[in-house]
């Protein structure tokens, strides 16, 4: 935590000199002193401090000053910091005038110069100001202030950014938060886009991009070697158990991430069947530990960074990135899992990320507290959205295409949202609109068993209606079905011969595509089983084929 500051303006040269000396001889331990030779001057650092959100315990300042006097200077910095202890600095024949100051202006009191000795007019009456400051402080939050209103698409994106990376931040929502306001007023950002940034280092970002937020926070984008023994494309389950597995058997390993290490499995709100963890543990938490342990174990993490091609040179695997970087390495385990399909209905485009949402983005379960909101989906990622989600919302309604979600969703999952009080599922039902003005107001509901359609009022529809996986920067390299995920093993043998193009004495192994030396493992694997604990398994399996590949190399 920054130190509290004491901030002493005076013009006069000599003067400030030593009632900094006075401060930093007492004070100098436990507060920051800082000074400014005129109000101009100390208002613009002000502004600095409150955009790094520091706290200032005193304000001591000169009574006569040329352009700005101690007693204006004072009011407008109790606008930026209205609690801070305020006193004036005055000689002998301005005393009415710093009266006239304490019952016109709130200062809290007066100092006659000269103050010497300090330890008898300077510092009692200092001790007693700054106890009185502690008394009522409570230290401000410590990490990135982030300014929008709830129906932003940038601010949402930004938000699941910052959550999802494990990035501490605070949401000012300007429409219902007095403190957003306020604080864009203090620093005199009424122009400035939206949504703001306030970084700790006092920086502002108008309305930044991931990447752009993602080079100031100090995120590593940019590999530290031209070549790696293994390098994981994908950071989820399956990625982040062959990132663990293959740095601490002591291959270079390198994992690069699109978004933020966990993928989809970072964003479920419960996982309650992964084994050893009886009470169940959210995505974000087995991330955060699985991406913990990879980096103890020397793991390099490029996030958020794309991986946008590949090519086979020699015994080499070349990958390119998505800012036009290459990093070379022997062996690719793509891991990069799925993404979630666009819902295809009117009105779904413009309102996404302002009450349509795709997965559960937790960043909004709170703005839709008393409110009625839908999931669209019968896996296992809607109902833990739904049973999360139904802690806060008035009512949760699962629309279902199918009669059942005994085929689709645990059989746990179904029991919890069966008792659920308020979560209601409307099975053989689509939606075939979502409208609003500058957000999501209603959701068009069609009844396949009926005919019938009905408009309802929503505050946010979350949408889990199955995944495609993110391989297109595969094409043409590596046999894929029809629908993009990658075949492995016996899938990729032609009337029981290896593929096209495969130069080993051996077969594919088990988790390896038709190019000798890429692996695939978790969700992007043809036919694999949709669930973390598999994606672990195969991440932590792919690495042993990958030394047996090695070995033969």
């Amino acid at each position: 935590m920054a130190k509290p500051v004491l901030f002493s303006v005076d013009d006069d040269p000599s003067v400030l000199s030593a009632i900094v000396r006075d401060l930093r001889q007492k004070y100098g331990k436990d507060y920051r002193v800082m000074r400014a030779s005129s109000g101009s001057e100390a208002l613009e650092a002000l502004r600095q401090l409150k955009q790094r959100n520091d706290p200032v315990a005193l304000f001591l300042v000169d009574q006569r000053m040329p352009q700005m006097g101690g007693v204006e200077f004072l009011n407008h910095a109790m606008q930026l910091y209205p609690d801070t202890r305020r006193a004036l600095l005055t000689a002998y024949a301005d005393t009415d005038a710093a009266i006239r100051a304490i019952n016109d202006v709130a200062i809290h009191y007066y100092l006659l110069k000269p103050w010497d000795p300090p330890d008898e007019k300077l510092y009692p009456i200092l001790n007693d100001l700054l106890e009185d400051w502690h008394a009522s402080y409570r230290p401000p939050f410590e990490g990135i202030r982030l300014i929008g209103h709830r129906w932003s698409a940038t601010a949402h994106q930004l938000r699941e950014f910052l959550s999802r990376n494990q990035i501490p931040y605070q949401y000012l929502d300007i429409e219902v938060d007095s403190t957003a306001a306020q604080l864009r007023e203090q620093l005199q950002l009424q122009q400035a886009k939206l949504p703001l940034v306030l970084m700790t280092d006092g920086t502002l970002l108008e309305a930044p991009t991931t990447s752009i937020l993602a080079e100031k926070i100090g995120l590593r984008t940019q590999a530290t070697h031209p070549f790696y023994d293994l390098m994981i494309v994908g950071g989820g389950p399956a990625g982040l158990a062959a990132a663990v597995y293959g740095a601490s058997e002591g291959l270079r390993t390198v994992m690069i991430e699109r978004e933020a290490p966990g993928g989809q499995a970072g964003t479920s709100s419960r996982i309650e069947n992964y084994l050893g963890f009886p009470s169940g543990l959210s995505g974000a938490d087995l991330s955060r530990r699985a991406a913990d342990q990879a980096r103890r174990f020397g793991v390099e993490i490029l996030a958020p960074q794309e991986v946008t091609g590949v090519r086979i040179e020699g015994p080499y695997r070349i990958v390119k990135l998505g800012d036009g970087r290459e990093i070379s390495c022997h062996v690719v385990i793509v891991a990069v899992g799925l993404s979630y399909r666009k819902l295809d209905i009117p009105g779904s485009d413009t309102l996404t990320g302002a009450g349509v949402y795709y997965g559960a983005s937790l960043t909004e379960a709170l703005s839709c507290k008393d409110q009625p909101v839908y999931i669209i989906g019968a896996g296992n990622s809607a109902g833990q959205a739904a049973i999360y989600l139904a802690q806060f919302a008035s009512s949760v309604t699962l629309l279902v295409r199918s009669a059942s979600l005994a085929s689709s969703m645990s059989q746990y999952l179904v029991e919890r949202i069966e008792t659920a009080p308020n979560i209601h599922t409307r099975f053989e039902t689509t939606a075939t609109a979502v409208r609003g003005a500058n957000h999501l107001e209603t959701i068009t509901i069609h009844d396949k068993k009926t005919g019938q359609e009905d408009t309802c009022p929503a505050a946010a529809l979350f949408i889990f209606i199955g995944a495609t996986p993110q391989t297109d920067w595969l094409d043409g390299l590596v046999k894929r079905d029809r629908h993009g995920f990658i075949l492995t093993g016996p899938q990729v043998m032609e009337d029981g011969k290896a593929p096209k193009g495969w130069n080993l004495d051996r077969p594919p192994f088990l988790l390896e595509s038709s190019v000798p030396g890429i692996f695939a493992a978790g969700d992007v694997r043809a036919n694999s089983i949709k669930r973390v604990a598999s994606a672990v398994g195969e991440g932590s399996i792919a690495v042993q084929f990958v030394h047996q590949h090695l070995s033969k190399v």
